[in-house]
Parts: C-alpha cells; sequence; structure tokens
C-alpha cells in the first residue's frame, strides 16, 4: 500500500481543475440560446394564420350574373285540359242485313259523304219494285176514275143519273187519291232503305279502328256500330281555371277580344299548338271551385289527338316595359324573396324584391330592381350580403333563354 499524506492530498486538490461549475455554465447558455430562437421563431410566424384567414376571406366567390332586362311578360291562367274532337260519330247501320263490303281503311281521313261499307240490298230493291207497281196500279185506277167523274158531271145536268151516283164517285175519286199518296210514301221508304243500304260517312274526320267485318249480319239496333270517325281538324280543348278568374275573362270576352291559348305537353316543355278561346261554361263546378273553358285549334298538323292530356295556358293579358330576370335569380328566406345584386366594386347586396307574373324561365320584378342591374344567377348559396364575387357572364343556352 502507498500512503500519501494529507499534505501531498491537498497540493494535488489545488493542482486539479473543478469540472462540475463549467459544465453546468455551458448548459445554460446553450439554453438560453435555444430559447432564443425559439422566440425569434415565434414573433416572427405568430401573424401568419390571421393573415392566411384574411386573404382567404377576401377571396372572391364564382359566380354566373346577368343583367335584369326590360320587356313584355304574359300573364296566363294554366290548367290541365283534354283534348275533345268537335264531332264523334259512331257509323252504324240503319238497316238490317248482311255486311259486303267495307271500303275504308282503318285510320283513313275520309270526306264527308264517303261510301264506307255496303248492306246486301237486294231485299230492300225487291221491296222498291214493288212499290213502284202498286203505285202504278193506283193511279191508273184513280185516272179512271176521275174520268167516270167528269161523265156523270155531265149526266147529272142532263138529269140523266141520280146525284148519289155522282156523290159515289167523287167519294172514290178521293179514296184513289189517298191510296196513291200512301203508295208514294211507300215508294219513299224503300227508296230510303236502299240508300240506307250504302253507308256513307256523316261528317269529315279520320275513321277508327273497323268492329265489324265483311260477311257478319249487322242490325239497325247494334249497340257498338261499324266504326268511330272523329272530326280533328278543327280540334277542341277543354280546361278549367278558378273561379276568380272568371271576370276577367268573361269581361274579355263580352270586349270581343280573341284570347291566345296554347297547348303544351305533360313536362311543360313543349308547345303542341296554339288557338283561341272560343266560349267559357255556364256554372262553376261547386266541388273544384273552377269553370270550364274551352278552346279551338286548328290543329293542321295533327299535334293534338282526341282524348289527350295537354296542359293549356291562356293569355289574359301582357304586362309591358316591366323589369324580367330569371326566375335563377330569385332567391327565398323567412323574410321574403331577395336576389344579389353584384355592384361595381365586385361585391353583392342583398336585395329585396316583389315578384310579378312568371313566364317559362322569366319572372318579372314589380319593385326592388331596375333594369341593366346584375343578379347573381348561379352560385349564390355561397354568398352573403357583401360578399366578394367573380361574376362570369351566362352561358350561352341560358343566354338564349334569357333573350326570349
Amino acid at each position: 500500500m502507498t500512503f500519501v499524506d494529507e499534505t501531498e492530498k491537498n497540493d494535488m486538490a489545488k493542482r486539479t481543475p473543478s469540472r462540475g461549475p463549467r459544465r453546468h455554465w455551458w448548459f445554460w447558455m446553450l439554453l438560453a440560446g435555444l430559447a432564443g430562437v425559439g422566440g425569434i421563431t415565434y414573433w416572427t410566424h405568430a401573424d401568419e394564420p390571421a393573415k392566411n384567414s384574411s386573404a382567404r376571406a377576401q377571396q372572391a366567390a364564382p359566380v354566373v350574373a346577368a343583367p335584369a332586362r326590360q320587356g313584355d311578360i304574359g300573364i296566363y291562367l294554366t290548367g290541365l285540359g283534354t283534348v275533345t274532337p268537335l264531332y264523334t260519330v259512331t257509323v252504324k247501320s240503319r238497316v238490317d242485313g248482311q255486311l259486303m263490303k267495307v271500303l275504308f281503311q282503318e285510320g283513313q281521313v275520309v270526306k264527308e259523304g264517303a261510301l264506307l261499307a255496303e248492306i246486301d240490298s237486294r231485299p230492300y230493291e225487291a221491296a222498291l219494285t214493288q212499290a213502284e207497281g202498286q203505285i202504278a196500279r193506283d193511279r191508273a185506277l184513280l185516272e179512271n176514275a176521275k174520268l167516270d167523274l167528269k161523265r156523270y158531271q155531265v149526266l147529272v145536268k142532263q138529269d140523266s143519273i141520280q146525284k148519289q151516283q155522282l156523290d159515289t164517285q167523287e167519294s172514290l175519286v178521293h179514296q184513289l187519291e189517298g191510296t196513291v199518296k200512301l203508295d208514294q210514301g211507300q215508294l219513299d221508304n224503300a227508296k230510303v232503305q236502299v240508300v240506307y243500304a250504302h253507308i256513307t260517312s256523316p261528317i269529315s274526320g279520320r275513321i277508327g279502328l273497323r268492329l265489324v267485318d265483311p260477311g257478319n249480319m249487322i242490325h239497325a239496333t247494334d249497340t257498338n256500330g261499324m266504326a268511330v270517325i272523329t272530326q280533328e281538324q278543327p280540334i277542341a280543348v277543354v280546361f278549367p281555371i278558378p273561379e276568380d278568374n272568371v271576370p276577367s275573362v268573361v269581361k274579355k270576352l263580352k270586349a270581343g277580344e280573341k284570347l291566345a291559348v296554347e297547348a303544351y305537353d305533360r313536362e311543360q316543355q313543349r308547345k303542341l299548338a296554339t288557338g283561341n278561346l272560343e266560349t267559357i261554361d255556364n256554372q262553376i263546378d261547386p266541388t273544384t271551385g273552377t269553370v270550364r273553358l274551352k278552346a279551338i285549334f286548328p290543329n293542321k298538323d295533327n299535334e293534338l289527338f282526341p282524348n289527350q292530356f295537354v296542359n293549356a295556358r291562356l293569355l289574359l293579358d301582357t304586362r309591358r316595359g316591366t323589369t324580367i330576370v330569371s326566375t335563377a335569380a330569385v332567391q327565398r328566406s323567412p323574410q321574403g324573396t331577395f336576389v344579389y345584386v353584384v355592384n361595381a366594386d365586385m361585391t353583392v347586396t342583398m336585395r329585396k324584391v316583389k315578384l310579378g307574373p312568371s313566364e317559362g324561365d322569366d319572372v318579372s320584378i314589380e319593385e326592388g330592381l331596375s333594369p341593366g342591374e346584375r343578379v347573381v344567377l348561379e352560385g349564390a348559396e355561397r354568398l352573403r350580403d357583401g360578399s366578394r364575387v367573380q361574376a362570369d357572364v351566362p352561358s350561352t343556352e341560358s343566354s338564349g333563354k334569357d333573350n326570349k
């Protein structure tokens, strides 16, 4: 073992440097440096979220806008109508007999008086011959009786026969005159029966499907008939309107105005035909509170078909020089209807408006908007009052609709 005295230990301790304090000094210096860098970084980037949020708030929302225009718009009364032929005839035989010929094609357009079918007319022609023979015989008897009457008149003047014989002869002449008239009636009836054996069209129109085939026996009492003819040119449309609008329509009719009526398909997208109001019914239906109107259509293109359902639009009046916008621009809220107006600084203002009559995709504005002011058509769901926008013009299709 090596023994070191206390004096040497103290000298060695003095000569050896102390490392503990130095280590703590460098640690705190490093920590202070990192804290300084972190603070500078924090204060440098602390306002970036606020700047990004402000930038997002100032970002313009893309919308489609179009100016309000000034024009005319119609006031329409609409109703679901039924196409009704002016005339519908069920072709029936007026005599009994065997159907010999059918001279029409199903679906053919026939003229009034056209021959449609023939019934075996031989029995009626034979009856006609009998009637002609009967009347010829009775006319001969009448002529002979008249000659005898003239002779009796001369003989009575000569006092050669009694007056009673002359009176009897006069009575015979009157009797034979009545017989000849009866024969004439039978002859005319026989001629009519022969005519009835040739069935003709009573009206001009389109004939339907054949209900009886040749060779069958038909009777005047048959309920179904041979076919149905409907007149399609012109044709009528019957449609209802609310009873509250009746006075306005009656006033127009009394003034002699022609009210135009348009017929549209079920989807109200395609206009089928245009006609004029003919008349109004004489009573209101108490169950629906409506009254029926009847309009006449030329139907030259056969767009309307009997019993077809159409949407009828009656042009009651025309509002002229009004402000018109697309219905897409009108927004609704619990406070009422409004539009977003695009200002010159590309911000929008929520403007309350009062709507007027509408026609198709257009609606008139009675209050709150002037012609020329641009309104938002698409993208309004992202807007608030004062929002900044980037407005584009409408597409070609939308512009075409607005210019109609």
